[in-house]
């Protein structure tokens, strides 16, 4: 047998320990520990090293204090050896994660829908959640998701809030259209909406009765509120860009044709450092925009695309695959945004424009439904992205060293 050299296999994990754990004997960690976690109690559950069965160790507050306590006692009873803990990604975020890093142990917080399931389990209690954990962890069959820090964390919450209100917006905006339509008015088509004369125009609206005048209104101010709150934030964004140490990142990025400043704010928010990744392809798989498979013997079959991974990166990026639609040109426009960016960064940029520019034309001339394209033209921008990155953090991270 090849004998383990930890030199020779790439980290790859989600702890701050950086161990590999491919290779590594199964009683590296004293205890394995499943965490199954809610908004007030978690359930524990105990693996050790070898092929018994996971010990049920009851439940805890989910509270600073007892976590400490539940830590202080598995401690005691490892003689001083590391505890490796995880728990599903859910609502109650990475503080646990933190706190479990900070005292020295092992956590992974894990991917709820790659978690192995059996399909003749009917039963399902938080029990038997923590005991599962356990043992897939001390087996390995768990996979990890990317923690970030509590600045990226920061980021992410404030974009996601964005995204929240444009929702919102949109939500407000539909409403209003809709009753305005159901009395049989109707904004001239072609004219652009939601302008200073598109307002006065539904407000100067009658109806037959005052209290539908009040509706007007109402619905009228929702979405002037929404847009004031989408405003807001998105000066709160460009405000804070500057403070962030993905910043320079951003304005490589924005050399790209269809990224502004918010787009590449959402897309390094939601995936951090983007050069994690080993290939364009991984980071392709992850957004969920590689087609599915089910393939046996000699049939191979593929289907719509996966959709799995980060959902926020992956909208962003189809929206960003439609201004590929026209053909490549250097405009004025895209010269001035790119003017902060690198020289290699607005070289990948204008790659990216003659390539994708003409994958669009070659797939549309083929008969493809353009909304099929514009998919398959975000999945080779990712490429292009992750390539960008690839040459900006290098210089990032010699910069603040």
């Amino acid at each position: 047998m090849k004998e383990f050299n930890a030199t020779d296999v790439r980290i790859e994990t989600a702890s701050a320990l950086n161990v590999v754990r491919d290779g590594l004997q199964s009683d590296f960690y004293s205890f394995y520990v499943g965490l199954d976690v809610h908004k007030e109690t978690i359930a524990i559950a105990v693996a050790r090293p070898g092929r018994g069965e996971p010990e049920y160790r009851g439940e805890i507050a989910n509270t600073p204090k007892a976590v400490e306590k539940l830590i202080q006692r598995l401690s005691e009873e490892a003689d001083g050896g590391i505890v490796q803990f995880c728990y599903e990604a859910g609502p109650c975020g990475y503080g646990l994660y933190r706190q479990i890093l900070a005292t020295g142990h092992d956590c992974q917080v894990v991917a709820p829908s790659l978690i192995p399931r059996k399909p003749g389990e009917r039963v399902k209690t938080d029990r038997r959640d923590a005991l599962k954990l356990a043992r897939l962890l001390r087996s390995g069959g768990l996979t990890s998701v990317w923690v970030p820090d509590q600045e990226q964390e920061a980021m992410r919450d404030l974009t996601r809030a964005r995204d929240d209100m444009k929702a919102q917006e949109r939500k407000a905006r539909q409403q209003l259209n809709a009753f305005v339509l159901r009395h049989g008015h109707s904004w001239p088509k072609g004219k652009t909406r939601w302008t200073q004369t598109h307002y006065n125009w539904l407000e100067s609206l009658k109806f037959e009765h005052a209290w539908q005048q009040v509706v007007l209104q109402e619905y009228v101010d929702a979405v002037k509120a929404a847009t004031r709150r989408v405003d807001d934030l998105t000066a709160q964004m460009m405000q804070v860009l500057p403070q962030w140490s993905l910043a320079p990142v951003v304005s490589s990025l924005v050399a790209l044709r269809g990224i502004d400043k918010l787009a590449a704010m959402v897309l390094l928010a939601e995936l951090g450092d983007i050069s994690r990744f080993d290939s364009p392809r991984q980071l392709m798989a992850y957004l969920g925009l590689v087609p599915s498979e089910h393939s046996s013997g000699s049939r191979r079959r593929q289907g719509a695309i996966t959709l799995t991974g980060n959902g926020h990166a992956r909208r962003m990026l189809v929206e960003s695959a439609w201004s590929y639609r026209f053909p490549a040109r250097q405009t004025a426009h895209l010269k001035r945004k790119a003017t902060e960016a690198s020289d290699e960064a607005k070289a990948i940029a204008w790659r990216a424009q003659k390539r994708l520019c003409g994958r669009y034309r070659t797939l549309t001339q083929a008969g493809k439904s353009t909304k099929l394209v514009c998919v398959a033209v975000a999945r080779e921008l990712a490429g292009f992205i992750w390539d960008i990155v690839r040459h900006e953090m290098p210089r990032l991270q010699h910069r603040a060293a």
